[in-house]
């Protein structure tokens, strides 16, 4: 009887040993992955943009580099020739795409023209304007031409932010018509050929005279900067001098426009 009681008490424990390791441990909870969705925002409606009151380049200033294009050697340039620019524009923002925008406008333009050691008559009753190289003989320390003319430009523009162009990438294409005002040579303390004095460096002789200057002048004009600055080239198309009175010769301007208003 005590035998029979062991065995099965044997047997039990056995069974109970048995179930402890074969009980399935608990299953692992699954990894989730988060989803992220990308939601993209509403494009712009620029049309609904109300552009009436922002600061957009109505009021330009250009400073910068000028040139002469095929110039014969007797027309020998030294120096920084430059030119001086100030206008005042009106911008009109297409309706369907305020990022391109037509402007117009007013002002006044000046190029300076240096030369080294050449004497250009101005006056001159020939029928060419005089180039006269002065290596030789007495020649003036500094000597410009300076054309001035009342300007219309207009510009296509394109703004990578219309309402605020202060902050915004910016070109524009354009051209200029121009109408002569007035041209004149200035020479600055008179030398003789040794580059002696003989007035004096405070010296200075000017003419005036508008004659052999294209008194209609149309340009070709780019830009392209960021807020209110941007680098902007000119080219003129027709001849700085009239024809018949001296070389074909073109303007090219390369400067910075200063923008805002």
């Amino acid at each position: 009887m005590s035998q029979s009681k062991t065995s099965k008490d044997s047997t039990s424990a056995k069974k109970g040993m048995f179930g402890l390791f074969s009980k399935k441990s608990p299953a692992k909870p699954k990894e989730t992955k988060s989803a992220y969705v990308k939601v993209k925002e509403p494009k712009k409606d620029w049309t609904k943009v109300d552009l009436s009151g922002r600061a957009s380049d109505h009021f330009m200033i250009q400073y910068g580099a000028d040139s002469w294009t095929n110039r014969p050697d007797s027309v020998r340039t030294g120096g920084f020739s430059r030119h001086f620019n100030m206008y005042f524009m009106l911008d009109k923002p297409f309706k369907t795409s305020p990022k391109f925008s037509v402007a117009y406008g007013v002002g006044i333009g000046s190029s300076n023209i240096f030369f080294n050691h050449v004497n250009v008559d101005v006056k001159s009753n020939s029928t060419r304007l005089p180039f006269t190289l002065a290596d030789s003989s007495n020649h003036y320390n500094k000597f410009k031409v300076t054309t001035i003319y009342a300007e219309v430009p207009v510009e296509l523009r394109y703004f990578s932010n219309p309402a605020d162009p202060g902050k915004s990438w910016k070109a524009a294409l354009g051209v200029k018509v121009g109408t002569l005002l007035k041209s004149y040579s200035k020479g600055k303390d008179l030398q003789t050929k040794t580059g002696t004095s003989i007035y004096g460096p405070t010296y200075i002789f000017k003419e005036s005279d508008k004659r052999f200057f294209n008194g209609t002048m149309l340009a070709i004009t780019a830009r392209f900067g960021y807020g209110i600055v941007s680098l902007d080239a000119g080219y003129q198309i027709n001849t700085v001098l009239k024809d018949g009175v001296g070389a074909p010769m073109n303007k090219f301007s390369l400067g910075l426009t200063f923008s805002g208003l």
